[in-house]
C-alpha cells in the first residue's frame, strides 16, 4: 500500500489508519468523527489530502485543450481563477471531476481525485495536442486547512495572507502553491508543498491553536452536507453533469467540447432523472443503495450517498430520482432493510456555504 510524505505524521498523532485509493490513509484522530466534524465546522481543520494527482499543463494550446476536455470556458477567466468542472466521455457522461486553476494564459494547474488519478492521467494525456506538455507532479503533498479560522491559522502560522485571496482563486508563495478552496463548504485553503517541506509545514499549522487534524471519514461527512458530489458514487461515466445538477459548469458559448452532441440536448430538453438532496424526517440512516420511493410505494430513484450529520443532528443524503419528483420538499419515502422511512427532497446544500466572496477581485 502506498503511503504519503505524512504518514508518519499521522501515526505519531495515533491516527487510525486505513486503505483509500491505494494509500494508507488517516480515517479519523483520537478525538474521533464527530469531534473533528465539528472542531472544521467551528475553528479549522487540517486534513492530508496527498493521495490527490496534482498536475501543471503548458503550452500555446493549453486553454483550447482545457476547453475540449472540459465544458468549461477558461479563456474568459483572469489569471489565479480557479473552476471546479468536469472531464465528459464522448457519450456524455462523466470520467472525473476536478478543479482546474489558470495561473497565466498558458500554464494551469490541475487537482485531480485520488481514485481516479491514474485513470485521468492517462485521459488527459490520449487527448494532449502537441502544443501542450502535462508535468506530473509526484514530489509534493496536498493539505487542506479548513474552517472560519483557516485565514487566521495561516497568516499566524506560515506569514501567508489571504485577506485579499476570495474563494476559488489560486496562487504561488514561494514553492507553494495556495488555493482558496475546499471539499467542505467552509472557508479554506489546499496548499501545495514539496514533499521534503511537508512536515514541517503540517506541523507549523498544528501547533496553531486553531488547527487540529482531522480524517478522511469527517471530510467525507462534511462534504455531504454540502451536496457535494463523490465520484464513483453520486456521479460516474455514466452520469450526465446535466442529470448532476452540474449544470453550471457547462459554458454556454462553446460547444467544441467532449460529449458535447449528448449533453447540449440534455441542457435544452430536459432530463429524466436528478441528482437532489435527501433529508430524513422519521428515524433511521440511509446509506447508498436505499430505493427512493414515492406515496403509492413505487420506485422513483436511489440513495448515491448518506449518513447522519453532525451539523443537522438527522440523516441526510443525496441521490437520483425522477425529474417529476425532483422539487424541493416533496414528500417521499427511503427503504432501508425493507422498511420505508419518511424523507422529503431537500436542497444539495443542507448546510449554508461559508466561504470567502468574491468581492474583491472580478471573475
Amino acid at each position: 500500500m502506498k503511503t504519503t510524505s505524512l504518514h508518519t505524521a499521522h501515526t505519531n498523532l495515533g491516527a487510525k489508519m486505513g486503505e483509500f485509493a491505494g494509500y494508507d490513509m488517516p480515517l479519523y484522530y483520537g478525538e474521533g468523527v464527530l469531534k473533528e466534524h465539528e472542531w472544521t465546522r467551528s475553528h479549522a481543520g487540517l486534513f492530508d489530502v496527498s493521495h490527490m494527482g496534482q498536475v501543471m499543463t503548458t503550452g500555446s494550446g493549453v486553454i483550447k485543450f482545457w476547453e475540449h476536455v472540459t465544458p468549461t470556458a477558461f479563456n474568459i477567466i483572469p489569471d489565479g481563477r480557479a473552476r471546479y468542472t468536469v472531464l465528459p466521455n464522448p457519450e456524455g457522461g462523466i470520467v472525473d471531476d476536478l478543479i482546474v486553476t489558470r495561473l497565466g494564459e498558458g500554464e494551469f494547474f490541475t487537482v485531480i481525485n485520488a481514485g481516479c488519478k491514474d485513470k485521468d492521467i492517462a485521459w488527459l494525456k490520449g487527448h494532449l495536442p502537441a502544443d501542450v506538455t502535462m508535468d506530473v507532479w509526484t514530489d509534493r503533498a496536498l493539505i487542506a486547512l479548513q474552517g472560519p479560522e483557516a485565514e487566521k491559522a495561516l497568516r499566524e502560522a506560515l506569514g501567508i495572507d489571504t485577506a485579499d485571496m476570495p474563494y476559488m482563486w489560486g496562487m504561488r508563495v514561494g514553492d507553494l502553491m495556495v488555493s482558496r478552496l475546499g471539499y467542505t463548504g467552509e472557508d479554506g485553503f489546499e496548499i501545495s508543498v514539496p514533499d521534503d517541506k511537508a512536515e514541517a509545514t503540517w506541523n507549523k499549522l498544528l501547533g496553531h491553536p486553531s488547527v487540529k487534524p482531522v480524517g478522511l471519514a469527517a471530510r467525507d461527512s462534511l462534504r455531504l452536507e454540502m451536496g457535494y458530489p463523490l465520484y464513483g458514487h453520486d456521479i460516474n461515466a455514466e452520469t450526465s453533469p446535466v442529470e448532476a445538477n452540474l449544470n453550471w459548469v457547462i459554458a454556454k458559448d462553446h460547444m467544441d467540447y467532449i460529449g458535447a452532441k449528448t449533453i447540449v440536448p440534455h441542457l435544452q430538453g430536459g432530463v429524466l432523472r436528478q441528482r437532489v438532496g435527501i433529508r430524513l424526517i422519521d428515524k433511521g440512516i440511509a446509506r447508498e443503495g436505499a430505493e427512493i420511493r414515492n406515496a403509492e410505494d413505487i420506485r422513483i430513484g436511489v440513495m448515491t450517498s448518506g449518513g447522519f450529520s453532525p451539523t443537522l443532528k438527522q440523516s441526510i443524503g443525496q441521490g437520483y430520482v425522477d425529474s417529476l419528483y425532483a422539487g424541493v420538499g416533496t414528500k417521499i419515502f427511503v427503504n432501508v432493510r425493507g422498511n420505508n422511512i419518511a424523507a422529503e427532497i431537500a436542497p444539495l446544500s443542507l448546510v449554508p456555504a461559508k466561504t470567502k466572496s468574491m468581492k474583491k477581485k472580478a471573475a
